[in-house]
C-alpha cells in the first residue's frame, strides 16, 4: 500500500506531525511512504483534492484508489488505528 502524505514547510501543524510520521514509517515498513510538498506538487494537490488542511495522508490500494485519508493533526495510536483498520479490511 502507498501513502501519499501532502505538507509544506510553512505549515506548523506539519512540523509538529514531523515526528509522529517518522515513527509510523519506522514501525510501517510494508507501507510505501510517498512525501509532496503542498507549494511545489500542485498538480496532484488538485488531483487528491487536498484543501487548506495540511497536512495530509493518504492511503492508496495496489490499483491506486484511495482507501482513506488523514487530515490534520493526530496523534500517533490514532493513526496506528486508522492502519489497523486498514489492515483488517484488507
Amino acid at each position: 500500500m502507498k501513502v501519499l502524505k501532502f505538507n509544506a514547510i510553512w505549515c506548523s501543524a506539519c512540523l509538529v506531525m514531523k515526528k509522529v510520521f517518522k515513527h509510523v514509517e519506522n514501525m510501517h515498513p510494508e507501507l510505501k511512504f510517498i512525501n509532496y510538498d503542498y507549494d511545489m506538487d500542485e498538480d496532484l494537490v488538485e488531483k487528491y483534492n487536498i484543501g487548506t488542511t495540511i497536512p495530509v495522508l493518504i492511503f492508496l490500494d495496489e490499483n491506486d484508489q484511495e482507501v482513506t485519508r488523514i487530515v490534520g493533526e493526530k496523534s500517533y495510536d490514532e493513526i496506528e488505528e486508522i492502519i489497523a483498520s486498514i489492515s483488517k479490511e484488507g
